[in-house]
Order: C-alpha cells, then sequence, then structure tokens
C-alpha cells in the first residue's frame, strides 16, 4: 500500500501550463490589459470587461433587457475599440452572450 499524501496536489497556477513555464499569450494579454479583451460578432467588435460582484459597487441599467444590475452582481462592461468610451454599457453577463439573438428592448417607464 502507498502512504497518504500529507500535502495536497497543487494545481497549475493562473496563466501558466502545466509544465511550469512561461504563461500563455492569452493570459499574458488579460494581465496586460487589465482584463480587458477584443470580441467581435454580428453587431462589431467591441472590448469587454468581466465585473466580479466584488468589485461592482453601482446599480445600472442592462440595455440588452432594460432591467437594473443591482451592485454586487456579476456583469459585463463594453464598449467600442475605438472611440472615447461615451458608449461603455454595463450588461447582464448572461444578455451581453445573447445579445445577437435578439434587438435591444425600450425602457421602462
Amino acid at each position: 500500500m502507498s502512504p497518504r499524501r500529507n500535502s495536497p496536489r497543487r494545481k497549475p497556477t493562473r496563466g501558466r501550463d502545466s509544465s511550469g513555464g512561461v504563461p500563455d499569450e492569452d493570459a499574458l494579454m488579460l494581465r496586460v490589459t487589465g482584463g480587458q479583451r477584443r470580441e467581435a460578432g454580428p453587431d462589431g467588435e467591441w472590448v469587454i470587461r468581466r465585473i466580479p460582484g466584488a468589485s461592482a459597487v453601482k446599480a445600472y441599467r442592462c440595455p440588452g433587457c432594460a432591467q437594473e444590475i443591482p451592485s454586487g452582481m456579476p456583469h459585463v462592461v463594453a464598449w467600442r475599440p475605438y472611440g472615447d468610451g461615451g458608449d461603455r454599457r454595463h450588461w447582464h453577463s448572461s444578455c451581453w452572450d445573447r445579445r445577437s439573438h435578439r434587438s435591444p428592448r425600450a425602457p421602462r417607464r
């Protein structure tokens, strides 16, 4: 019978391959850009950043469903790559993923 392991096996650190080598290109780009990445879709090219719940301190209105994104809820911030940032919008993660399947809804009054 083999001896019991007293220490847990370590998983590879984030952004490193299993051989302990240099970070892969995508992980390195996420670190350099602060978690931003470019995404292309049928509605054009976007820069997105996923916001964790702990960092979401304000409430926003999702343009996909016109519902409120409460503070503390993880969500996505998206904007056009070539602009002044005036088109930054906060989306529910699920609304962002399904944006090509539906049109924006009119805001409630």
